[in-house]
């Protein structure tokens, strides 16, 4: 099987700081997802092909380059209840974010918080 015919990931996760996405990733692999991680937007945006879009992308905003438009673009891409938010201080606005539609979680959150929403999306 090509890379081009595998299934999607069940998640994507886009975190610059390796610090926040390494664990998360570990986190999500133990309670059973199949995780594709990322530093880099462009990257994320390559695995949401239509019929080949993973079931959620979860995006970290801390020290996230253009989140605005990060944002723009998976609102294109994604549904909104198929997207969740880790919120920062200087990043996008909470009314930016909140405008969006998308699942939010604003620090502090836990991993075990993430974990939790990401497996309340269906």
């Amino acid at each position: 099987m090509s890379v081009d015919q595998q299934p999607p990931p069940d998640i994507v996760l886009l975190s610059v700081d390796w610090r926040t996405r390494v664990p998360l990733r570990a986190q999500l692999i133990e309670d059973g997802f199949d995780v594709l991680a990322t530093d880099m937007w462009p990257m994320m945006r390559g695995h949401r092909r239509p019929g080949g879009k993973p079931r959620l992308a979860i995006v970290d905003l801390q020290g996230l380059e253009n989140p605005t438009e990060v944002l723009a673009g998976l609102r294109v891409l994604m549904k909104p209840g198929h997207v969740l938010v880790l919120t920062a201080l200087a990043s996008a606005t909470p009314e930016q974010v909140e405008h969006t539609g998308f699942l939010i979680l604003r620090r502090p959150v836990s991993i075990e918080e993430v974990v939790r929403a990401a497996r309340g999306v269906n």
